[in-house]
Formats: C-alpha cells, sequence, structure tokens
C-alpha cells in the first residue's frame, strides 16, 4: 500500500528488457548511437514536428532547468504558478542554471496559473526599467502539482498571454502522458500547436527507470541547449541507456498504456475514499494524485496496518481528536494495483 509517490515503484518490466538489449555489443557514445537516432525520430513522429530536436537526460531537474536556461536571461522572470514544481522542488535549479533568473509565481485554483492573473503579473514587471528583474519566460506544469490537468485550450490561453508580451513558453511534463491520456488530445495539440515552446517530456515517473526527454521545437535553440548539457554536467557518455529506456517506453505506446493505468487507479481510490464518512477532495482527481481529507483516526489505522503516503502538508499530526479531518496526498502509478487499493480502503473503512 504505497502511494508516496510515482517515483516509489520499479521500472517497467519492458523498460529492463530494453536496457538489457542495449547491453549487447559496442556502439558510439555521446549520443551518436542507432537507439538514439531512432528515439529522436519517434518523437518527432508523435509530435508530429519534424523539425523538433530531441535530447535526453537522466533527471526531470535537469530537463526543467535547462529547458529554462535556453529561454531566459539572468536578469529575466520565469513566471511560474505559486505551486509550480520548479518553485517547490528544485531546490533553486531554475536559477542555478540560468546563472540568477527570478522566479515570478502567479496563483490559480489547484495550481493552475490563472491567465488574467498572468497578464497581469507579467504587465507588472520590469516597469522600472534597469532596476527590475525583466520579463523572461512562461512555464507550465502540466499536469500540475496538485493532480489537475491543463487541457489544450486552457494551454493557449496561456501561451497567448505569454505571446502578448513577446514570452516564450516552456511545459514541465514529468507527468505528461497522465495530462494527455486524461484529456484525449494528441501530443501535438497539447503542446506546439498550443503554444509550447520547449517540452520536458517525462519518463521516469511513468515507468522509466531514469530518463526526461527535452523536446525543443524551435531548432534554433538546439545548439544552445547542446552546449547548455554538456557544460551542466548532464551528457551521458554511455548515453544508449538513456535512449533504451526511451524506446522502450514508446514502443506500442507503453507510455500511454502505464499513465491510462495510473490514472484508472487514482480514480478508484478517489472514489473510495470519498465513500470514507467525514472525507472530502481537496483537489479534483484529473491525473494520477490524488489529495483528499479523511478523519486522523482513518490515517491511524492506514498508517499501522504499514500504509505509506504522505500527509499533505508534511507538519500535521497523527495525535489529536480522532474525527479531525487531515489532508494527505496519495499517487498511484503504473505499478498500483486494484488489490492494493481495495486493502487500503479497507483499513480507511
Amino acid at each position: 500500500m504505497n502511494f508516496a509517490s510515482d517515483n516509489t515503484s520499479g521500472a517497467h518490466p519492458a523498460i529492463l528488457d530494453g536496457l538489457a538489449a542495449a547491453n549487447d555489443g559496442h556502439v558510439h557514445s555521446y549520443g551518436d548511437d542507432p537507439i538514439t537516432e531512432g528515439v529522436q525520430a519517434r518523437i518527432r513522429e508523435i509530435f508530429e514536428a519534424p523539425e523538433a530536436r530531441v535530447y535526453l537526460v537522466a533527471t526531470g531537474t535537469a530537463a526543467n532547468a535547462l529547458s529554462c536556461a535556453i529561454l531566459t536571461q539572468p536578469w529575466g522572470a520565469i513566471f511560474c504558478h505559486r505551486n509550480a514544481h520548479i518553485e517547490e522542488d528544485e531546490c533553486g535549479a531554475p536559477e542555478f542554471y540560468t546563472n540568477g533568473s527570478k522566479l515570478t509565481l502567479v496563483d490559480g485554483p489547484d495550481a493552475k496559473m490563472d491567465p488574467e492573473l498572468l497578464a497581469r503579473t507579467i504587465a507588472h514587471t520590469g516597469r522600472g526599467g534597469i532596476h527590475n528583474v525583466q520579463r523572461g519566460m512562461v512555464s507550465i506544469t502540466n499536469s500540475t502539482e496538485a493532480g489537475a490537468v491543463y487541457s489544450p485550450a486552457e494551454v493557449a490561453a496561456l501561451t497567448e498571454v505569454a505571446r502578448r508580451f513577446h514570452l516564450p513558453v516552456h511545459m514541465d511534463g514529468a507527468r505528461f502522458a497522465n495530462a494527455l491520456v486524461a484529456v484525449g488530445c494528441t501530443p501535438a495539440e497539447m503542446t506546439w500547436k498550443a503554444g509550447v515552446d520547449v517540452l520536458s517530456f517525462g519518463g521516469t515517473k511513468n515507468g522509466c527507470m531514469g530518463v526526461e526527454a527535452v523536446v525543443i521545437f524551435d531548432p534554433k535553440r538546439a545548439w544552445e541547449f547542446e552546449l547548455r548539457r554538456k557544460r551542466g554536467g548532464h551528457l551521458f557518455s554511455k548515453h544508449r541507456f538513456l535512449a533504451a529506456q526511451m524506446k522502450a517506453y514508446l514502443e506500442d505506446d507503453l507510455w500511454l498504456k502505464t499513465a491510462r493505468h495510473a490514472n484508472d487507479m487514482a480514480r478508484k481510490l478517489s472514489e473510495g475514499i470519498r465513500s470514507v464518512p467525514g472525507a472530502k477532495l481537496i483537489h479534483p482527481t484529473q491525473a494520477n494524485a490524488v489529495f483528499a481529507a479523511f478523519p486522523r483516526g482513518a490515517h491511524k489505522r492506514a498508517h499501522q496496518a504499514g500504509a505509506y503516503y504522505y500527509l499533505w502538508p508534511f507538519d500535521q499530526s497523527l495525535e489529536g481528536p480522532e474525527d479531525e479531518l487531515l489532508a494527505a496526498r496519495l499517487v498511484c502509478s503504473w505499478a498500483t494495483t486494484p488489490e492494493e487499493i481495495d486493502a487500503f480502503l479497507g483499513h480507511l473503512a
């Protein structure tokens, strides 16, 4: 009964098989190998973007931070939600890799930026000329840190604001597949057709061992990314082992199947929690994360039975009145089973 994170699950067997197959023989290093070339071609095909440039890195932090670095200057503002992953969970990596860009925070329900608030925030930035941080770029997290999903229309509403101010747009897609299957659109509709310039396309949280793809829809930005990736220490020498994971991830639409399963399990978990007396959802369950509040007594029973998940926020205590509601975050993955959820719900009830 582990709902701590989709990072806690193992790698999908198909990913491990892909790694084993790539281990045979000798190939060129640093991405100059046929597996990498095949992956790049496949991602361009999936995104209907023949001119796009595709680069692999091992972590989401590297994908996001290096993407930001090619889209703004050190004196630029990165406009993102107050609860965006790059704000809450990157330990200053975007600021580090951009050499000083400032994260400028925008509000909105369910960790989704409100377009009007974004426009006002951008308009307010840089009004003092040389004395201020300047307008830099916009970063969208999809799915959000609250488990919500932007539709292509909602993405386009934000990118329209960015274009009004001549700003590029990055999408943090660590859980891009979960967002995509939740909406039912194509990868192109969710990204470049909606105005996104660079995508961090996640694999690690959705069944891979450790690989993310940076998809740059404007090839003019590609060379700078290559230089920054090398300079930042994220160009793998045995690059085929990143590519082998991504190859297996994309074959037979595994990436969509694992995401769909994780979303389905989250929906089942969400519906079960809502049946617990006194429980309520804090955010809508649209992808693979459930944010809910239920009585302290139910939390205690679940923890005593070995369930693992996070109280949200962390500083809540299991000591206190049994009927007091405590909020929690529970995340499902490709490896979550219906039986696991049934057992968990049984302890809550």
